[in-house]
C-alpha cells in the first residue's frame, strides 16, 4: 500500500504537457517548432522553381537590371525587393539569409495568430492553431521562401490592426486611423502578390460595415470608403508611376495586369487534378473551421471579431478559386485564416481539445514533413545542383536554360540572352501569347545570339510542343554537342555546348551520366 501511495504521489507531481508548454513563452515554442519542420529545406537552392527565380531577379536588380524590361515576370515589384538583402550575399550565403527571413516571417505570423485567436475568445486554442499553421505550410510548398510566407504576415498584421476594441469604439479618430493603416498594409501586401486583393476588398467592406453599425452617416461612410481604397492603391500606383516616369509604364502595366488576363488555361483534366489536390489539403482545416462557428461566445464583443475572421476565410477561398491555376502554394493564403478559425473548436470544445487537436497536429506535422521530403527527392538538392553548375562552368559565354532551373544562372554566373529567363515563359503552352513576346520568335532570337551552353530538361505536362521542337532543331542546326545528362532530383538535365566549347565537360571528380 505504501508503495502504491508513493507512485501516486510521484504521478501527481508529474506536470501535464499543457503545463510544460505553459512554462515556456509562445515565441520559443513556435520558433523551435518552425525550425524542426523547416530544417529539411535549409540550404537547398532547388526547393522550388519560383524561389530560384525571385532570388535571381533580385541579383539582376542589384546588377542594374530593370524588372519587366531587362528581366520579365508578372509578379509585383515588392516580392523581388524582399529578396534584395539576401541576393547581395550571393547564391550560397544568400540562400540561408532568405530562408532565415522566411523562418522569422512564419514565426511572427504564428504569434499574430495567437493574438487574433485571443481577441475572438479562442485563446485556449491559439497556440494549437499557430502550430497547425507552421505544420501545414509544408503541404503548400511553404517550407522556404514562397511569396505567401512573407505577405501572410502583412495581411495578418492588417487584420490585427483592424480589430474593434473599447478605445477604438470611443474614439472615431483612433478607429479610423487604425483602419487606414490596416488598408495601407493590404496595399503593401498587394505589391508582394496581387491575390491579396480579395482579402483586402473584404476587410475594406467590413470596416465600412462597422462604421455604419456605429452610426456613421452614409455620406461620411462613403467618403471614408473612398479614402480606404485610395490608401490601399498607393503602393501599386507608386510602382506604376515610377515606371511611367522612366518611360516604361506600358511594360509595367502589361506585366503586372494585362498578362494575367492573357494567360491561357491548362487542360480540364490538369485543372481538375490540381483543384482536387488543393481541396484535399485544405479540407480538414475548413471542416474544423466550420465547427468553430458553433463555439459559444464569452462576450457580445466577440461576435463582430469572429465575423471578420470567417469572412476573411471565405474571401481567401474565393480568391483561390478565381485565379484558376491551382498550384499547391496557392493554398498558403487560405491556410492563415483557416488555421486561425480552427482555434475555436480545437481549444474550446472538449472533443476538439482532447482528440481532434492532437490528431490534427500529428497528421499535419508528419504529412507536411513527408511532403517536404518528397519535394526534395523530386526536385534535387544542393550537391546535385553544384555538380551541374561546376560541369557547365562559369564562362565565358552565355547560357540558355530552355527548361530546368533558374538557379543555374545564379550558381554559374553565366549571362542570359533574353529578358524571358524563367523557362516556362517560353516553353509552356499556358504562357503562349501571355508574355508580351512570341515564344517561338524569342527562342529563335536567343539561338541567333549563339549561347555557349543550352540546358534542356525532359518533356513535361503542359509544354508547348512547338517550343521543344524548335529548340531541338536549333541545337541540331547549330551543331551543339550533348555533353551529358545530369541528375537533379528525379529529372535528367541535358547539357549542350556550342562547337569548340569546353562547357559541359565534367571535371574528373564529378559524376555524370553519359549520353546514350
Amino acid at each position: 500500500m505504501a508503495g502504491n501511495s508513493a507512485v501516486a504521489v510521484r504521478a501527481a507531481r508529474l506536470p501535464s504537457l499543457a503545463a510544460v508548454l505553459e512554462a515556456f513563452p509562445n515565441w520559443s515554442i513556435l520558433l523551435l517548432a518552425a525550425i524542426a519542420v523547416r530544417a529539411i529545406a535549409f540550404g537547398n537552392p532547388v526547393v522550388h522553381v519560383d524561389e530560384e527565380f525571385y532570388f535571381y531577379t533580385a541579383q539582376r536588380i542589384l546588377d542594374g537590371a530593370l524588372p519587366y524590361v531587362d528581366i520579365w515576370d508578372r509578379k509585383p515589384i515588392g516580392l523581388f525587393l524582399i529578396y534584395l538583402p539576401a541576393a547581395a550575399f550571393g547564391p550560397v550565403a544568400g540562400l540561408w539569409i532568405y530562408q532565415a527571413m522566411a523562418l522569422a516571417s512564419v514565426v511572427l505570423t504564428a504569434l499574430v495568430i495567437v493574438r487574433l485567436a485571443g481577441h475572438a475568445g479562442w485563446g485556449r486554442g491559439g497556440l494549437v492553431a499557430a502550430l497547425l499553421y507552421l505544420f501545414m505550410l509544408g503541404f503548400g510548398d511553404g517550407q522556404s521562401g514562397q511569396a505567401p510566407v512573407f505577405y501572410n504576415l502583412i495581411t495578418a498584421s492588417a487584420m490585427l490592426l483592424a480589430l474593434p476594441c473599447t478605445a477604438s469604439a470611443d474614439s472615431e479618430r483612433l478607429r479610423k486611423g487604425k483602419a487606414v493603416v490596416a488598408m495601407a498594409l493590404i496595399g503593401v501586401a498587394m505589391q508582394v502578390k496581387y491575390s491579396v486583393l480579395f482579402e483586402g476588398m473584404f476587410l475594406g467592406l467590413w470596416l465600412l460595415w462597422r462604421e455604419r453599425r456605429l452610426g456613421c452617416p452614409t455620406h461620411r461612410t462613403a467618403r471614408f470608403g473612398a479614402a480606404l481604397v485610395a490608401v490601399a492603391m498607393v503602393p501599386t500606383l507608386l510602382a506604376w508611376g515610377t515606371y511611367a516616369a522612366i518611360g516604361h509604364g506600358n511594360a509595367w502595366f502589361y506585366a503586372n495586369l494585362g498578362s494575367i488576363f492573357d494567360r491561357n488555361s491548362d487542360p480540364p483534366l490538369v485543372l481538375l487534378g490540381a483543384f482536387l489536390k488543393v481541396a484535399l489539403i485544405l479540407a480538414p482545416l475548413l471542416i474544423v473551421s466550420g465547427l468553430s462557428r458553433h463555439v459559444p461566445v464569452n462576450h457580445e464583443s466577440e461576435h463582430p471579431i469572429r465575423a471578420l475572421y470567417f469572412g476573411w476565410l471565405i474571401a481567401s477561398v474565393f480568391g483561390l478559386i478565381v485565379f484558376g491555376t491551382w498550384f499547391n502554394h496557392y493554398a498558403l493564403p487560405v491556410m492563415l485564416p483557416a488555421c486561425l478559425c480552427c482555434a475555436g473548436f480545437l481549444g474550446s470544445h472538449p472533443t476538439g481539445r482532447r482528440i481532434v487537436a492532437p490528431l490534427l497536429l500529428l497528421a499535419a506535422g508528419l504529412g507536411g514533413e513527408y511532403t517536404v521530403w518528397s519535394a526534395s527527392w523530386h526536385r534535387g538538392n544542393a550537391t546535385q545542383l553544384e555538380t551541374l553548375a561546376e560541369t557547365i562552368g562559369h564562362g565565358p559565354g552565355c547560357m540558355y536554360v530552355y527548361s530546368g532551373n533558374t538557379s543555374l544562372y545564379s550558381h554559374t554566373g553565366r549571362c542570359t540572352l533574353s529578358p524571358w529567363v524563367y523557362p516556362s515563359h517560353l516553353s509552356r503552352e499556358r504562357e503562349n501569347g501571355a508574355v508580351g513576346v512570341d515564344q517561338l520568335a524569342e527562342i529563335g532570337r536567343i539561338f541567333a545570339k549563339r549561347p555557349e551552353v543550352v540546358v534542356m530538361g525532359p518533356a513535361f505536362s503542359g509544354e508547348r510542343a512547338e517550343s521543344r521542337a524548335l529548340t531541338i532543331t536549333r541545337l541540331r542546326e547549330g551543331k551543339y554537342a550533348l555533353r551529358g545528362r545530369y541528375p537533379l532530383g528525379k529529372s535528367l538535365l541535358e547539357v549542350y555546348a556550342a562547337p569548340g566549347s569546353t562547357a559541359g565537360v565534367a571535371p574528373p571528380r564529378l559524376a555524370a551520366r553519359s549520353p546514350s
